[in-house]
């Protein structure tokens, strides 16, 4: 069974149909691309499995999205349980003005588990051990996280929403604001993270892609023009506005 399946999805920003009878299924423990040129609906797909366009007014949608069988566009679902369940990150990283520590133990707090500092502690280490950060801040962890780099930044980030133990992560354009060597160390921790989680990402870097994923869909104007195997797409895409695309021959 795939970890999320849309069903005919369709959304509207007011009267613009942003999202078009979209289906796809995103398998467990891999990592799929969403790619496409600017305005085509890549960001607004990865942020409906969240239900994060539920803040902007005027938004309705239609269809389903399975996330382990349930349909989270329910009026009955639980939308804290499911932004726990899945998480985000974003283009830029975006600590929270608080000590490396206090970042990774937020979601623990908010949720009101009332661990203990040893248990705190523990959460701490793995979900840094996770990113491959414990080793570069294991004796820095009460200093401001803003102070770090632009990429550890981003790689706590992460640690801090894998600490409250989600299923998915939501990245959107996660490497746009890094340098290349910065962007080959998250590529890296990507890789090392399938393993635990279901990760979606978007991204304009046709070679990010090509080089991360094990699944990729190709969406223009709203829809899902294609969707498969990264090196099928790639290689042999079934249809002609998906291989100009990659080519570089679209617009």
């Amino acid at each position: 069974m795939p970890k999320i399946t849309t069903k005919n999805l369709n959304l509207w920003y007011g009267g613009f149909h942003a999202l078009k009878g979209v289906n796809s299924d995103f398998e467990v423990n891999k990592i799929t691309a969403i790619i496409g040129p600017s305005g085509c609906g890549k960001s607004t797909l990865l942020r409906v499995f969240n239900r994060m366009n539920d803040l902007i007014e005027g938004v309705r949608m239609s269809g389903e999205v399975l996330i382990d069988d349930a349909n989270i566009l329910d009026s009955r679902a639980d939308l804290v349980a499911l932004r726990k369940k899945v998480g985000m990150v974003f283009q830029r990283p975006n600590p929270f003005p608080l000590s490396v520590y206090e970042n990774i133990v937020f979601g623990e707090k908010i949720h009101g588990r009332g661990s203990s500092g040893d248990k705190l502690d523990e959460i701490v280490e793995k979900s840094l051990k996770d990113v491959l950060l414990w080793d570069e801040l294991k004796d820095r962890l009460n200093h401001p996280a803003l102070m770090l780099s632009l990429e550890q930044r981003q790689r706590l980030c992460i640690a801090r929403l894998i600490a409250v133990r989600p299923d998915v992560l939501l990245m959107d354009e996660p490497c746009s604001a890094l340098d290349p060597q910065a962007t080959a160390r998250v590529e890296e921790l990507m890789r090392e993270l399938k393993n635990k989680y279901t990760i979606i990402i978007v991204t304009h870097n046709m070679q990010q892609a090509a080089r991360v994923s094990d699944d990729t869909g190709f969406m223009l104007l709203g829809e899902l023009i294609e969707f498969g195997k990264t090196d099928i797409i790639f290689t042999a895409p079934e249809d002609k506005r998906t291989e100009d695309y990659i080519t570089g021959r679209y617009g």
